[in-house]
């Protein structure tokens, strides 16, 4: 499986951006698909799953209310809708695929994509 993210870019404190991470490879619906972030120095950190069927939506505390996953199985594709964004949410987003059941760490991950930037800036 080759996962492609892309959707990033510039967006002012409350934009939105709508992340798109596009897989290629059989059995899409058969894997659990995430959403990290990393900024420079830190550790890459869990954003956001979905299980294969489309449901078991989880978030981090930080996006809690403000990010929606979505996938579409017949595109072969999962979304990040980022609503209200803001300064701390810059970073690389990336995504990644566990077949079965999802996590919530970086541990596990059975296929990652190149990241995608956002920048949250005024």
């Amino acid at each position: 499986v080759q996962l492609q993210a892309s959707g990033g870019g510039l967006v002012q404190p409350g934009g939105s951006l709508r992340l798109s991470c596009a897989a290629s490879g059989p059995s899409f619906n058969n894997y659990a698909m995430h959403w990290f972030r990393q900024t420079p120095g830190k550790e890459r950190e869990f954003v956001a799953h979905i299980l294969g069927g489309g449901g078991g939506q989880y978030y981090a505390d930080f996006v809690k209310g403000r990010c929606t996953i979505s996938r579409d199985n017949a595109e072969n594709t999962v979304f990040l809708q980022m609503n209200n964004l803001k300064p701390e949410d810059t970073a690389v987003y990336y995504c990644a695929a566990r077949k079965g059941a999802a996590f919530t760490t970086v541990y596990g991950m059975d296929y990652w994509g190149k990241g995608t930037q956002v920048t949250v800036s005024s």
